[in-house]
């Protein structure tokens, strides 16, 4: 999502607004008069990425704080469609012309996500330390194993602790632990040392091959990359959503749905083996 919209840097922004929708109303923060009035004019100096969060960075330091959640989109193109736009905010092109978006959407069908502008102060309060883990993409393996080896709870769950490791989601933590070889119920505190390394290992691929194929779409079709296309990385899944279906890896066992923690984890029985 980061990367689909850094073609905005350099715009400037020219409103925020907005959108009336018909479906439960986001938390927009703060009162959109005062968010006009701060972001409208200034520049957009840097697209970044907090664990699951988009900041749009203006020259104030300020940033546009989106948290998309489980059914949010930040797009430069069109939306799929009028009925859950919650934001808008209008750009206006930079000195050189060319082709430049025009606009910024943030569209949510379920309306769990929400939009903020932080100042530096409170992006610090919110997005570092004890609130938000080290990141996903560049968390160094003795950080991982003191982040969690000494907690109790399932590994897949423990992955999704956005305060112990940020920038994981549950299908992408079911992904991982196929590729390492470790079962998604084995406690943290019950890997041994070379688990660790396949599964800090596996991080970095996953995260990065996701990235190279814009995400994934399912098929509820929900997911869309910043030009409103769907992602492609769902044609990579090992695991994911393929219940019953034969293992990729040992070609023998089948693929299994559990729930832990009321999310859906898929893993191979055979390659994974249950812990003891």
């Amino acid at each position: 999502m980061r990367r689909g919209i850094l073609p905005i840097v350099g715009l400037t922004v020219a409103d925020v607004a907005r959108v009336a929708c018909p479906r439960k109303p986001i938390e927009v923060a703060p009162r959109i008069d005062v968010f006009r009035r701060r972001a409208v004019g200034r520049r957009i100096v840097d697209v970044r990425r907090a664990g699951k969060r988009v900041l749009v960075v203006l020259d104030t330091d300020d940033a546009i704080v989106f948290e998309p959640r489980m059914t949010g989109l930040v797009l430069i193109a069109d939306p799929p469609d009028a009925t859950y736009l919650r934001i808008r905010i209008g750009l206006e092109p930079d000195a050189g012309g060319g082709e430049t978006p025009r606009e910024l959407w943030f569209w949510d069908r379920r309306g769990l996500g929400n939009v903020r502008l932080l100042s530096a102060t409170e992006q610090a309060a919110a997005f570092g330390p004890p609130r938000l883990g080290p990141d996903a993409l560049s968390i160094t393996l003795d950080e991982l194993r003191a982040h969690l080896c000494q907690s109790r709870r399932p590994i897949k769950v423990a992955l999704l602790d956005q305060r112990a490791l940020a920038g994981v989601g549950n299908l992408y933590a079911s992904e991982m632990l196929h590729r390492a070889a470790i079962h998604p119920a084995r406690p943290c505190d019950r890997l041994r040392a070379g688990q660790w390394s396949r599964l800090h290992a596996a991080l970095g691929e996953v995260l990065r091959e996701a990235i190279a194929h814009e995400g994934s779409t399912l098929s509820d079709g929900t997911y869309r990359n910043a030009l409103n296309q769907a992602g492609g990385y769902q044609n990579c899944h090992r695991v994911y959503d393929r219940e019953n279906e034969p293992c990729p890896a040992c070609r023998t066992a089948r693929i299994r749905r559990i729930v832990q923690a009321q999310r859906a984890t898929f893993f191979c029985p055979k390659c994974q083996r249950a812990p003891r």
